[in-house]
Order: structure tokens, then C-alpha cells, then sequence
């Protein structure tokens, strides 16, 4: 009992961990994308956004909407930047989210790039929107010393609330895309549950703010950024310092399992339509030069930089989550070989051991070949000294053969019958096979059963 509890839980723990593996490599298109690469020692820094949804409008029985979006096919993108009064308003509205974050960072420069596809086919319509922020981030530095400089990091959450209308296109409520470009569509789609969901801003990343950055998995590299350094938009002088980076968005023990959030309504018309949103988790890359330290100030999230890593700092990830994760994986190999080896032990144990079937001292061979001028081949056949193992080794054939009845056999005919077939041959001293013999003289006593014999006696009688 104990070894079979032993085994499913190293099962267990086996699946659940390949799940994690699993589940954390696949890398679908996410909702919201941060990048960033801050530089302490600068006044500004790169970062870039990238949010993306799509959305479907089923018909599985035709309909209006099948009728009025049939074969249709567009596309609306542009790119605009801060001299675009919708990049301004698009600016100070998260410039107005950063700030009630309670993080003192702001956004001095933005351009933005969108891109809205629509595609129709027989059962369904999709709609995929994508908007891209580039801009410079200001004011990061909380303060900064000879020894640390405090990086605040509670800027993340870029988030609009509200249209914003760039070139007369408004990028950030999926349903004014409808409402702008196919109002018959949306006349059938306003004041559903279907609304609702396509009121859902498309430019928010709240989750990446809400995701703690312990949460995240910190790596550094202690060797120098000699090669990044152009991303950075730095030359090889800054070799020698550390690059720190906490990335999130992978299912893990420390962030969950991340899933793609799917919003869906049904809509009664004239036909019943699905229409479902899906957006993939989020994720983020936040890179800064030197060794981070993360901390709080005022319930916002920092980070202690320094150019190098504390002393005997060896680990590069959040806690001991890598060595962890080694060696948990080196334990549960090591507990399935043992659980393994444990188990086919016991079955060779269960196995029936020597001979098994016929014993070969109760055969006996014989020669089955026949010779064919001068040659012969040498074959053969084995067969039981005796018939006790007759009942384990006899074949379900022989049964069927057995049940059937023997087919009849004809008499053969005796020695007088035949001898008295031929009075002819009798004298010469020979016996005359009646059926071989077609000339032969039979008597009227002869009850010979050749047929010739029988012609014969009838013929005489």
C-alpha cells in the first residue's frame, strides 16, 4: 500500500510540473506588451506598449449580419506623433494614470501606431486591433547617491479610460470601429451584452501593474553589457556594470498559471449571434543598468540600483526559485527511476520461473522426408513420447474434427470374393483382380463386388 502511494504522488508531482513547463513555454500573442530599458544614469529612458485583441462575431445560421459583412475585407492603420492632438490627449491621460499609481515618473514623448483588420467568412467575422506606444519615459530617479540610486518602478500600468481619436479614427473602444465603419452591424449589437464587452478599453495594462514585481522572474547578467550596450543607446564605456531584468507573463508557481481572458454574449436578432472577445495574458520585459534591488516606498514599487552586485551574491532569479526548480526536478527523476525499478522488481518477482509448456525430454523426432532418386532432404517432425500432456498441448481443431462424423467407408471385397472372380484365372494359377482386369471369366457363384464381376454373373445367370 505504501509503495503504490508512493508512486502516484511522484506521478503527480511528475505531470504537475511538466503542466508548469508546458504551459510557460507557449508564447501567444498577448494583450499587453511592456519593454522597457531603463538607465539610472540618464535623465530619459526608451519603453514601448503593445496591446492587441481580437474579436468575433459568429453566425452560425446566417442571418443580417452573415448578409451585410458577406465578403468583406479592409484594413485601417496610420501612426501619428505628439504634434497630433489625439497623441496629446492620449499622452495626459496616462501620464493622469501614472500619477494616481502614486509613481512620480511621467511620459514626455509618445508616437503611436494602430492597425485594425477586418475579415469575413461564412461562419464567422473577425476583427483583430492593434495599437503600439514608443515613447521616452522622465523622471524615474527617485534619488541616487554614490553608493545606490532608488529607480522608481510604479509607472507600469500604462492605461486611457475613454475614446481617443487620432486622424478621426478612435483606437481605444473596440465597438466605435463598428459603429464608424459598419453601422448595421452595430444597430444590431447596441444595448446587448455584446456592447459591454466591446465597450472594454483596448489600451490597459493594469495587470501589469497588479502583478507584483517579486512576482516576476529577476535575472541579472555579471558580465557587463559591452554587447547591449546599443540598446541602451550607449557606447562600450559602459562595460563592466551589471544588466538586471524581471520578466513576467509565464505560468509559474510564483505568478499562476496566466490564461487568455475570453469575454462572450449572445445576441438574439433576427438570428442568434455569438460575439466573443480574446485577449492573451499579459507580459512584461523591464530591463535597468546595475543590480536592482527591489523595495517599497510609499506603497510603490522601487529598485536599490548599484553597479555591482552585493558581495557573494551568486543567485540570478528571484529567491532560490532556479535551484529549486533544478533540483526538484533532479529529486523527482530520481524518485520515479527508484518507484520504477521498485515496481518491475516486483513483477519479475510475480513471473513464473523455468520451463514452461511442453518439456522437450517428452519429445521424440522421426524422419518425415522421402528420398527422390539420389537425393534427400532432411526433415522431420517432433511428436509426444506419450499422451499425458495430451489435453494442455492438442489443438482446438481437433476438436471440430473429432465432433464431425467419420465419412463412410465402402467394404473391400474378401479374399474368396475376389479369388472366385476368374475360374480363367484360377487355373493359370494367379488371382484376377476383377477391377483390374477387364477380360477375365467370372462363374455364376461368384459374389465378387467389382462391377465388371457383376456384369458378368448376370449376364451368365
Amino acid at each position: 500500500m505504501f509503495e503504490i502511494l508512493l508512486v502516484s504522488r511522484v506521478l503527480l508531482l511528475t505531470v504537475l510540473l511538466a503542466g508548469i513547463i508546458v504551459i510557460g513555454t507557449s508564447t501567444p500573442a498577448w494583450a499587453a506588451q511592456l519593454d522597457a530599458r531603463i538607465n539610472p544614469n540618464n535623465d530619459s529612458s526608451p519603453f514601448k506598449m503593445n496591446y492587441q485583441k481580437t474579436v468575433f462575431i459568429e453566425y452560425p445560421n446566417g442571418g443580417k449580419v452573415f448578409d451585410d459583412l458577406r465578403g468583406k475585407e479592409w484594413t485601417i492603420a496610420g501612426t501619428a506623433g505628439l504634434t497630433n492632438p489625439g497623441v496629446q490627449e492620449l499622452m495626459d491621460k496616462l501620464n493622469n494614470g501614472i500619477q494616481a499609481d502614486g509613481s512620480q515618473a511621467r511620459i514626455s514623448d509618445l508616437n503611436v501606431t494602430y492597425d485594425f483588420h477586418l475579415k469575413a467568412r461564412n461562419i464567422n467575422t473577425s476583427i483583430d486591433y492593434k495599437v503600439i506606444l514608443e515613447g521616452t519615459l522622465t523622471d524615474y530617479v527617485i534619488t541616487k547617491d554614490t553608493q545606490r540610486t532608488l529607480v522608481d518602478l510604479g509607472w507600469r500600468g500604462l492605461s486611457a479610460d475613454g475614446e481617443i481619436i487620432i486622424d478621426d479614427v478612435e483606437i481605444n473602444i473596440p465597438i466605435t470601429l463598428l459603429r464608424d465603419q459598419e453601422p448595421e452591424v452595430y444597430a444590431i449589437l447596441a444595448g446587448t451584452n455584446a456592447e459591454d464587452i466591446l465597450n472594454k478599453n483596448l489600451i490597459n495594462a493594469d495587470f501589469i501593474l497588479e502583478q507584483p514585481l517579486t512576482n516576476w522572474h529577476f535575472l541579472f547578467d555579471p558580465t557587463g553589457i559591452n554587447v547591449d550596450a546599443g540598446t541602451f543607446g550607449l557606447d562600450e564605456e559602459i562595460a563592466g556594470f551589471v544588466v538586471s531584468s524581471w520578466t513576467m507573463g509565464e505560468s509559474s508557481i510564483r505568478e499562476g498559471r496566466q490564461v487568455e481572458r475570453v469575454f462572450e454574449a449572445e445576441v438574439v436578432s433576427d438570428e442568434t449571434y455569438i460575439v466573443r472577445s480574446v485577449q492573451s495574458s499579459d507580459q512584461g520585459n523591464l530591463y535597468t543598468i546595475g543590480f536592482g534591488a527591489l523595495d517599497l516606498l510609499d506603497d510603490v514599487e522601487i529598485a536599490g540600483v548599484t553597479p555591482t552586485p552585493p558581495e557573494g551574491y551568486a543567485t540570478t532569479s528571484t529567491g532560490d526559485f532556479p535551484i529549486f526548480i533544478v533540483y526538484g526536478m533532479a529529486g523527482v527523476a530520481a524518485i520515479a527511476g527508484i518507484a520504477f525499478f521498485f515496481v518491475s522488481s516486483r513483477s519479475l518477482k510475480n513471473q513464473q520461473v523455468g520451463q514452461q509448456g511442453i518439456d522437450p525430454s517428452n519429445l521424440v523426432g522421426y524422419q518425415t522426408s522421402a528420398s527422390s532418386g539420389g537425393y534427400q532432404t532432411n526433415r522431420g517432425e517432433a511428436q509426444l513420447r506419450d499422451d499425458s500432456d495430451y489435453q494442455q498441448t492438442r489443438s482446438v481443431y481437433e476438436e471440430t474434427s473429432q465432433q464431425s462424423p467419420p465419412p463412410p467407408q465402402t467394404a473391400s471385397p474378401s479374399a474368396e470374393e475376389a479369388a472366385c472372380g476368374c475360374a480363367a484365372s484360377a487355373e493359370m494359377g494367379s488371382e484376377c483382380d476383377c477391377e483390374m482386369q477387364g477380360s477375365c471369366l467370372c462363374d455364376g457363384t461368384c459374389r465378387c463386388d467389382a462391377n465388371i464381376c457383376k456384369e458378368q454373373v448376370r449376364s451368365m445367370s
